[in-house]
């Protein structure tokens, strides 16, 4: 695939039911991957890319943030119909018109009130490519108390300028859909707003997509990968713990 989404849809994930040391159950009208204790009051949801809540290093992660104390849900916003890149029948400009990320924004809401009906007290948000997109909608309305944004995709200056919480962005070098000269706007748009603290960081030698779509392989990627999962972690339990 060429075009501005191709970085999109670059090595996509072999998806499996069976990663993980979760499981899955309903919250909020949605199925979600759920890891972690059911008595932390402090919960972390995870936005997937357009390969959705079965990606096996997206649930590998969930287990690693539920180990720090949290309760972690990724929730299935593509409702069992994640993007499939050898569909030709169903190009990306297609599928994408019946899975904006303003649909997932507004999927997330109830089950940001389901976890409250739990007893969870704060609640921060980690959005990849196209879930960084849902995750900075819910940080303009303080639905949560922290988000990070991975490799964004559909994110403008404007829904930059217009976040309540405290945010973290991690960027990739070559990155088409966040180039390292937008994501230096961002960081400007963020230096301007002092009542809402920010870390932006450009990862070296890395694309789009990086952070969970590394191959085990690619040591240099992995790492990278690892690192950028560390800094989230990092941001989520200074700002929620």
């Amino acid at each position: 695939m060429s075009g501005p989404h191709s970085q999109c849809c670059e090595n996509p994930p072999t998806l499996g039911s069976s990663t993980g040391i979760g499981h899955v159950e309903e919250l909020g009208g949605l199925k979600c991957y759920i890891s972690g204790s059911a008595d932390s009051k402090l919960a972390v949801i995870l936005v997937s890319d357009v390969f959705g809540y079965e990606a096996p290093n997206l649930r590998k992660l969930a287990d690693k943030v539920a180990a720090a104390g949290f309760y972690t849900v990724v929730p299935d916003f593509l409702n069992g119909d994640p993007y499939e890149p050898e569909n030709v029948d169903r190009p990306f400009q297609i599928w994408i018109k019946d899975h904006g990320p303003d649909q997932g924004f507004e999927d997330a809401k109830p089950v940001i009130e389901a976890l409250k009906s739990k007893g969870i007290e704060k609640i921060g948000a980690v959005g990849f490519c196209w879930g960084a997109k849902v995750a900075v909608e819910l940080a303009k309305y303080a639905y949560i108390q922290a988000s990070v944004i991975l490799h964004p995709s559909f994110v403008s200056l404007e829904d930059i300028q217009a976040v309540k919480v405290p945010i973290s962005i991690l960027g990739a070098e070559n990155d088409e859909r966040s180039p390292p000269e937008l994501l230096k706007e961002f960081d400007a748009a963020l230096n301007a707003k002092p009542e809402v603290d920010a870390f932006v960081k450009v990862f070296p030698g890395v694309s789009h997509g990086w952070s969970v779509r590394y191959k085990d392989n690619d040591e240099a990627t992995k790492k990278c990968a690892e690192e950028a999962q560390k800094d989230m972690l990092d941001w989520c339990i200074k700002y929620l713990k």
